[in-house]
Protein backbone atom coordinates (compact mmCIF):
# COMPACT_ATOMS: atom_id res chain seq x y z
CA UNK A 1 0.00 0.00 0.00
CA UNK A 2 2.91 2.28 0.62
CA UNK A 3 4.15 2.33 -3.20
CA UNK A 4 0.91 3.00 -4.48
CA UNK A 5 0.25 5.97 -1.80
CA UNK A 6 3.95 7.49 -3.15
CA UNK A 7 1.94 6.84 -6.82
CA UNK A 8 -1.37 8.88 -5.53
CA UNK A 9 -1.32 11.70 -7.60
CA UNK A 10 -1.15 9.55 -11.12
CA UNK A 11 -4.39 7.49 -10.27
CA UNK A 12 -7.60 9.44 -9.95
CA UNK A 13 -10.11 9.02 -6.91
CA UNK A 14 -6.78 7.06 -4.88
CA UNK A 15 -8.26 8.17 -1.67
CA UNK A 16 -11.78 6.64 -2.31
CA UNK A 17 -10.31 3.62 -4.22
CA UNK A 18 -7.43 2.58 -1.38
CA UNK A 19 -9.93 3.34 1.72
CA UNK A 20 -10.97 -0.27 2.35
CA UNK A 21 -7.50 -1.01 2.49
CA UNK A 22 -5.94 1.74 4.56
CA UNK A 23 -9.32 0.85 7.06
CA UNK A 24 -6.96 -2.34 7.96
CA UNK A 25 -4.24 0.02 9.37
CA UNK A 26 -6.45 1.42 12.03
CA UNK A 27 -5.81 0.15 15.56
CA UNK A 28 -8.21 -2.10 16.62
CA UNK A 29 -9.48 -3.20 13.10
CA UNK A 30 -9.86 -7.04 12.68
CA UNK A 31 -8.34 -8.35 9.18
CA UNK A 32 -11.21 -9.24 7.29
CA UNK A 33 -10.39 -9.86 3.44
CA UNK A 34 -13.25 -9.40 1.31
CA UNK A 35 -14.60 -8.67 -2.25
CA UNK A 36 -14.33 -4.88 -1.57
CA UNK A 37 -10.91 -4.85 -0.31
CA UNK A 38 -9.51 -7.03 -3.27
CA UNK A 39 -10.57 -4.65 -5.62
CA UNK A 40 -9.16 -1.80 -3.56
CA UNK A 41 -6.25 -4.05 -3.94
CA UNK A 42 -5.98 -4.67 -7.44
CA UNK A 43 -7.54 -1.34 -8.73
CA UNK A 44 -4.09 0.69 -7.97
CA UNK A 45 -1.81 -1.91 -9.10
CA UNK A 46 -4.26 -1.93 -12.66
CA UNK A 47 -3.79 1.90 -12.86
CA UNK A 48 0.10 1.92 -12.03
CA UNK A 49 0.37 -0.47 -14.64
CA UNK A 50 -1.67 1.38 -17.09
CA UNK A 51 0.15 4.45 -19.61
CA UNK A 52 -1.21 7.38 -17.79
CA UNK A 53 -2.82 10.00 -19.59
CA UNK A 54 -0.89 13.14 -18.26
CA UNK A 55 0.88 15.99 -19.13
CA UNK A 56 3.80 17.89 -18.04
CA UNK A 57 3.35 21.55 -16.61
CA UNK A 58 4.15 23.98 -18.43
CA UNK A 59 4.77 27.30 -16.10
CA UNK A 60 4.66 29.68 -18.79
CA UNK A 61 1.03 28.61 -19.00
CA UNK A 62 -2.48 29.08 -16.84
CA UNK A 63 -3.51 26.26 -14.54
CA UNK A 64 -7.12 25.24 -13.88
CA UNK A 65 -7.57 23.06 -10.82
CA UNK A 66 -11.13 21.37 -10.21
CA UNK A 67 -11.89 20.37 -6.85
CA UNK A 68 -14.64 18.34 -4.73
CA UNK A 69 -15.18 16.76 -1.81
CA UNK A 70 -17.93 14.47 -0.40
CA UNK A 71 -18.19 11.86 2.85
CA UNK A 72 -15.80 10.00 1.85
CA UNK A 73 -12.54 12.42 1.00
CA UNK A 74 -11.31 15.34 -0.71
CA UNK A 75 -10.44 15.38 -4.54
CA UNK A 76 -8.81 17.79 -6.98
CA UNK A 77 -7.66 17.83 -10.35
CA UNK A 78 -4.77 19.91 -11.68
CA UNK A 79 -4.99 20.87 -15.50
CA UNK A 80 -3.22 23.02 -18.15
CA UNK A 81 -4.80 23.24 -21.75
CA UNK A 82 -7.46 20.27 -21.04
CA UNK A 83 -5.28 17.98 -19.59
CA UNK A 84 -4.53 16.64 -16.81
CA UNK A 85 -0.88 17.76 -14.94
CA UNK A 86 -1.77 15.69 -11.76
CA UNK A 87 -4.09 14.08 -9.48
CA UNK A 88 -4.55 14.75 -5.51
CA UNK A 89 -7.10 13.34 -3.17
CA UNK A 90 -7.14 12.66 0.88
CA UNK A 91 -9.68 11.17 3.08
CA UNK A 92 -11.20 12.69 5.53
CA UNK A 93 -9.78 13.19 8.85
CA UNK A 94 -11.78 12.14 12.20
CA UNK A 95 -12.57 15.63 13.25
CA UNK A 96 -13.36 16.72 9.37
CA UNK A 97 -16.34 14.00 8.88
CA UNK A 98 -18.87 16.49 10.95
CA UNK A 99 -18.10 19.48 8.57
CA UNK A 100 -20.87 21.01 6.92
CA UNK A 101 -20.68 20.81 2.93
CA UNK A 102 -19.61 24.13 2.02
CA UNK A 103 -16.73 23.49 4.75
CA UNK A 104 -15.68 20.13 3.11
CA UNK A 105 -15.83 21.82 -0.46
CA UNK A 106 -12.92 24.60 0.96
CA UNK A 107 -11.17 22.12 2.22
CA UNK A 108 -10.67 20.61 -0.96
CA UNK A 109 -9.89 24.17 -1.91
CA UNK A 110 -7.20 24.61 0.56
CA UNK A 111 -5.68 20.81 -0.12
CA UNK A 112 -5.02 21.64 -3.41
CA UNK A 113 -3.62 24.80 -2.73
CA UNK A 114 -0.88 23.47 -0.29
CA UNK A 115 0.16 20.62 -2.67
CA UNK A 116 0.60 22.54 -6.16
CA UNK A 117 3.23 25.24 -5.45
CA UNK A 118 2.03 26.68 -8.84
CA UNK A 119 -0.78 27.80 -7.98
CA UNK A 120 0.86 29.81 -4.93
CA UNK A 121 4.20 31.13 -7.22
CA UNK A 122 2.44 33.99 -9.42
CA UNK A 123 1.44 31.65 -11.81
CA UNK A 124 -2.73 32.17 -12.88
CA UNK A 125 -4.68 29.61 -11.34
CA UNK A 126 -8.78 29.40 -11.60
CA UNK A 127 -10.43 27.68 -9.13
CA UNK A 128 -13.53 25.46 -9.77
CA UNK A 129 -15.73 23.44 -6.88
CA UNK A 130 -19.30 22.33 -7.72
CA UNK A 131 -20.75 24.16 -4.67
CA UNK A 132 -22.48 27.88 -4.75
CA UNK A 133 -22.36 27.91 -1.58
CA UNK A 134 -18.65 29.00 -1.56
CA UNK A 135 -19.66 32.15 -2.96
CA UNK A 136 -21.01 33.38 0.63
CA UNK A 137 -17.43 32.99 1.75
CA UNK A 138 -16.59 36.00 -0.16
CA UNK A 139 -19.80 38.17 1.84
CA UNK A 140 -18.87 37.52 4.97
CA UNK A 141 -16.48 39.99 6.91
CA UNK A 142 -16.13 37.45 9.69
CA UNK A 143 -15.20 33.94 9.45
CA UNK A 144 -14.89 30.60 11.23
CA UNK A 145 -11.49 29.41 11.99
CA UNK A 146 -11.86 25.96 9.73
Amino acid sequence: MGLARYYRRFIENFSKIAKPMIELLKDKVSFEWNDKREKSFQCPKDKLTTTPVLTLPDLQKNFVVYCDASRQGLGCVLMQDNRVVSYASRQLRAHEENYPTHDLELAAVVHALKIWRCCRTGNKCDIYTDHKSLKYIFTQSELNMR
